[in-house]
């Protein structure tokens, strides 16, 4: 059998000495993770952040929009609106979409849900997971996975059709679903603990604020970037299908 064949929509490229220079980007960090498995994928990535979309939802079998620090409340973005235009063809054409952070906004975004500024600032740290309905591609509820989270802006009201997938103590919207084919959550579950503490000396700049101290806190909790792996590869073999 042939392997499934994912776009990652790319919706950041870090140039920086501190980040960009150490760390691979935020695709190769999807991809090391899902490599991990015992069914490997054939990978296309597509820099929307430099406007460059798939032509068509069949062009892949599934897609995976990633995280970036840009907002997709910003409409000064010249690829933004491209980008929602594709994520609302893949749920007509009920592609498999995975979004994560920033993609687990626009997908609520471009679907008709609410994407607010959260009220108190960032949310950073390791959060557990609390799974109120089961993720598309499994069988039952995960037992709250944790995994890294680093937001600004949040969803504060679903899609139509959509239904609430996991919250956090922090974040009310952790994830959601739409039937079998849209997959979100607003955490990174390709982060790891090196990469989180280089985003939070860049965020300190030499001052640790408190919020930065229980970030850094949190990072002794272990994550489960590898179980979302997991779940990633049952919700692409299943194709979008109920």
């Amino acid at each position: 059998m042939a392997p499934l064949r994912i776009g990652i929509l790319q919706v950041n490229h870090d140039k920086s000495e501190d980040i960009g220079d150490r760390f691979p980007d935020d695709s190769h960090r999807f991809r090391d993770l899902f490599d991990e498995l015992d069914t490997r994928f054939r990978y296309r990535v597509y820099m929307t952040i430099g406007g460059e979309l798939p032509e068509s939802p069949d062009e892949q079998d599934g897609f995976l929009i990633t995280g970036s620090p840009l907002s997709a409340l910003d409409d000064s973005l010249p690829w933004l609106a491209g980008l929602m235009d594709f994520i609302r063809e893949c749920d007509r054409a009920k592609v498999p979409m995975i979004g994560a952070c920033f993609g687990h906004q626009a997908i609520a975004r471009a679907l008709g849900g609410r994407l607010v500024k959260r009220e108190g600032g960032y949310n950073i740290g390791v959060e557990p997971h609390e799974f109120v309905e089961v993720p598309p591609g499994l069988d039952r509820r995960p037992e709250m996975p944790a995994f890294h989270m680093f937001h600004e802006d949040e969803v504060a009201a679903l899609p139509p059709g959509c239904r609430l997938m996991a919250r956090t103590a922090g974040c009310g919207i952790a994830g959601f679903r739409k039937d079998a084919h849209i997959l979100t959550l607003q955490a990174h579950p390709e982060f790891h603990n090196d990469f989180m503490n280089a985003l939070l000396d860049k965020m300190a700049g030499g001052s640790e604020t408190s919020l930065l101290k229980a970030a850094r806190a949190s990072l002794s909790q272990g994550t489960d970037g590898a179980a979302f792996a997991r779940w990633a590869q049952a919700f692409y073999a299943g194709g979008g299908r109920p």
